[in-house]
């Protein structure tokens, strides 16, 4: 028997309540499962992206926590739309891979949309909405393996010495940017940081990462240092008392500072000093990896340090370090 909350309402909030997702992949989550909704009831045009899908015959929206699950993909649930998802079955979600398939999305979308599903299904099985998973059969399309970019030491350099950190600002700026390149957190581990967070005589930093599991990360004296300094202009700024007093990291009015704005203060830097717009936060990420590897670093420390649930994830940069391991072991071992 269903429950009054609508089902994709109700697996939205175990995503975020349950399994501690992130906001934007509860978002993701939301705007896939928009997207087979209007599929299955036949809403070509929202399906495609041209509007949002609107069931109108009734006034509850997918939400997450009681917020909407996506600003600009409004969701309205109608009974005959949750009798579909119930019944939709293995044929309805192959005649849905043939609709991605015209979409000229990439393969990776398309794993992720179908991952969405799987996991929809999957709570829907365990909770008796569905008899059968319409997934169990079907197989992720094969991947395309792609190589992370990462910058190399006179690019990062480049990079941490544009912002000018005599400002409040561009002090904060230089310190999240050296954090994220000394630890390999993710942006989302960045702003969420608090003071409380910071071991100082430990050089080291309390991490809150997917699903709320936390680990310690070691962070190197120069990033320390640039934490230092901004604390320091944070501490004589006349406005610091209406600042939030929990968040390492905040913006101008004072506000723990978002994975948006870092990005775009990241896009500001990136054009300041010349490098490839398309580098992005995780990109540091990756740098920090590779870097560690190419140091000398065991795989299962580099997976430990960055987060990683399986070691599998962390191989990828093996892919990257190991060609430059080569050409190292042969400059020390000139052929005769």
């Amino acid at each position: 028997m269903m429950k009054e909350t609508p089902v994709i309402e109700e697996f939205l909030n175990y995503l975020k309540f349950e399994r501690h997702f992130s906001p934007h992949t509860a978002k993701c989550y939301a705007a896939d499962l928009a997207q087979f909704s209007a599929f299955l009831v036949g809403d070509t045009a929202a399906a495609v992206g041209r509007q949002n899908f609107m069931g109108a015959a009734s006034s509850t929206h997918m939400s997450v926590g009681g917020q909407p699950a996506d600003v600009g993909t409004a969701v309205l649930v109608k009974p005959q739309l949750q009798q579909k998802l119930r019944d939709a079955d293995t044929e309805q979600i192959k005649l849905f891979l043939v609709f991605l398939g015209t979409q000229n999305y990439s393969k990776s979308t398309v794993a992720r949309k179908l991952a969405t599903l799987r996991s929809f299904y999957k709570f829907c099985l365990r909770r008796g909405y569905v008899k059968a998973h319409p997934l169990s059969t079907i197989r992720t399309p094969k991947q395309e393996k792609r190589l992370p970019k990462f910058l190399e030491l006179e690019q990062i350099t480049k990079l941490l010495s544009t912002p000018d950190d005599n400002t409040l600002l561009g002090a904060r700026d230089k310190a999240m940017l050296e954090v994220l390149f000394s630890t390999g957190v993710r942006v989302s581990e960045l702003v969420d940081l608090n003071f409380t967070d910071m071991d100082v005589e430990g050089q080291a930093i309390r991490v809150r990462g997917k699903g709320k599991k936390q680990r310690t990360s070691p962070i190197g004296p120069t990033a320390l240092a640039a934490i230092q300094k901004y604390l320091q202009l944070r501490r004589t700024d006349s406005r610091s008392t209406n600042f939030d007093q929990s968040a390492l990291f905040v913006n101008k009015h004072g506000q723990r500072l978002s994975t948006r704005s870092v990005r775009r203060k990241l896009d500001k830097y990136l054009a300041e000093c010349g490098l490839d717009p398309t580098i992005s936060p995780h990109t540091l990420r990756h740098s920090f990896a590779t870097h560690m590897l190419n140091r000398g670093a065991d795989l299962r420390s580099v997976q430990e340090l960055l987060g990683h649930q399986s070691l599998s994830t962390t191989q990828v940069y093996t892919h990257l370090t190991a060609p430059r391991l080569k050409a190292v072991y042969d400059d020390a071992h000139p052929r005769a």
